[in-house]
């Protein structure tokens, strides 16, 4: 059986995968709050679990694989969205869980085994957090349940490599009151007539986030699964928070056994802000006809472990790969099994470049079989999200034949103005114009527009 290693962040190195049960093999994996459209960053997470599930579900069968990822369908964004817009919370994140499933759908990834709601779980919520007091690690205050981190401090923080005391003295933000220490986070709060809210021992009122995720992931995978994961703006406080409920709820469990956690994303070199122009979600780039499997590529082109740069280069270029591909491969039964080298690449770590490296390989020698199965290991050149690329081929010689020969008559002229010419109705048609001693390439982009090259002659 195929060896997989994970960088475990908790122990910050790499390590030999070895499942709790191989039988069933159990992830969890922090989902989206539902208020909205998801942006381009919530996408990477989906996008590089998904090929760890796909690469779990190829090494121990699909049917010992057990996915989890939340949604969180009771959240302050969610009360202030349904405030602004006078619409109900439930049409809200109904609406907005589907917009969810639909374009990450686009994208490829496959649908989790389980996909809880945090509203179907305020049962268990309260019943883990009576636990929690009962145990003496935690308290309620001014009608809210605060987790007690001093009760946990010689291992809080570990995920994180942080520490109590310094946490404690590097806080800045103001402290609510009936706190005991700083650091201690809200279980549950009280709620007023207008918001949402469920009956409890200390009055109505609604969970905290972190509670959430601790109470769904025991109802579904027990007190110990194998591996949790998300992107690392949760590593603190969501998941180090997570880790004390579970831990001191069920200290017969070790929570999670291997953390993974994906780094951010940037557009065009720069963090992706509203302020700096270059924030938008993955349904602006599909309704750009920017193909969910284009995001896909350009995702998989980068380590999960690395910052990844979104240009609209990549894109053109991801478009191009994946058009000669599909071409290729097209009437083409995938061969019964990956590539052994891209299925290695996968289990070092999600090393998804290193196994698009090999795609290259497969492609350049021919192996259209083999390319096939392999690619669709990743997600990549499946039927399911394949139809951007079909309809009539596009015959561009003509247009290449004029390009080159411009260029050749300008070499001899020194008049390149035909060139220049040609050249900008081509970018502005939406084409990749690629000139090399080999020749001219016209390549279509994710915006080209064939009506555009109507007249360019």
């Amino acid at each position: 059986m195929t060896t997989i290693k994970l960088h475990n962040t908790r122990t910050r190195k790499k390590e030999e995968f070895v499942p709790i049960d191989p039988k069933n093999v159990r992830m969890y994996v922090c989902g989206p709050t539902v208020y909205d459209r998801a942006h381009l960053g919530n996408a990477r997470p989906v996008v590089v679990f998904d090929v760890l599930y796909r690469l779990l579900r190829e090494v121990y069968g699909a049917e010992h694989v057990t996915y989890v990822r939340n949604f969180t369908d009771v959240d302050d964004k969610i009360n202030a969205r349904a405030a602004e817009t006078g619409r109900p919370i439930g049409e809200i994140t109904a609406e907005t869980t589907q917009w969810f499933l639909d374009d990450m759908g686009q994208l490829g990834a496959l649908e989790p085994d389980h996909m809880p709601r945090a509203t179907q779980y305020i049962g268990q919520m309260i019943a883990m957090i009576e636990v929690l007091i009962e145990k003496g690690h935690a308290y309620e205050a001014d009608g809210h349940v605060l987790f007690a981190v001093d009760s946990w401090k010689e291992e809080y923080g570990k995920l994180s490599g942080r520490s109590v005391d310094d946490m404690t003295a590097g806080a800045r933000v103001e402290v609510a009151p009936y706190k005991k220490n700083p650091m201690d986070f809200v279980l549950w709060k009280p709620s007023t007539d207008d918001l949402p809210g469920w009956d409890s021992p200390w009055g109505r009122g609604r969970p905290g986030w972190h509670i959430e995720c601790s109470a769904m992931s025991y109802e579904l995978l027990g007190a110990s699964f194998d591996i949790h994961g998300g992107g690392n703006d949760l590593m603190f406080p969501h998941h180090e928070n997570e880790i004390a409920q579970s831990c001191c709820a069920h200290p017969e469990g070790r929570f999670a056994n291997y953390w993974l956690h994906n780094e951010m994303l940037q557009v065009e070199g720069r963090k992706m802000s509203k302020s700096l122009g270059n924030f938008f979600t993955v349904h602006d780039l599909l309704e750009k006809g920017v193909p969910g499997e284009v995001i896909r590529f350009v995702f998989l082109q980068t380590h999960y472990r690395k910052p990844m740069d979104w240009t609209e280069k990549k894109a053109r270029e991801a478009e191009g790969v994946l058009r000669k591909w599909r071409a290729l491969t097209a009437g083409i039964e995938p061969a019964a099994s990956a590539a052994p080298a891209v299925v290695d690449a996968l289990a070092d770590d999600l090393n998804t470049a290193g196994a698009i490296a090999e795609l290259h390989r497969l492609a350049a020698d021919g192996d259209a079989a083999g390319l096939l199965a392999s690619a669709q290991l990743l997600g990549l050149l499946t039927e399911e999200i394949g139809a951007w690329a079909e309809g009539p081929k596009l015959d561009l010689s003509s247009h290449e034949a004029r390009l080159a020969a411009a260029r050749a008559e300008a070499m001899e002229s020194k008049d390149f103005a035909e060139v220049d010419r040609l050249k900008a109705a081509y970018l502005a048609a939406g084409l990749e114009v690629r000139m090399s001693k080999a020749g001219v390439e016209l390549v279509p982009g994710p915006e080209f527009d064939a009506a555009k090259l109507e007249g360019v002659g």
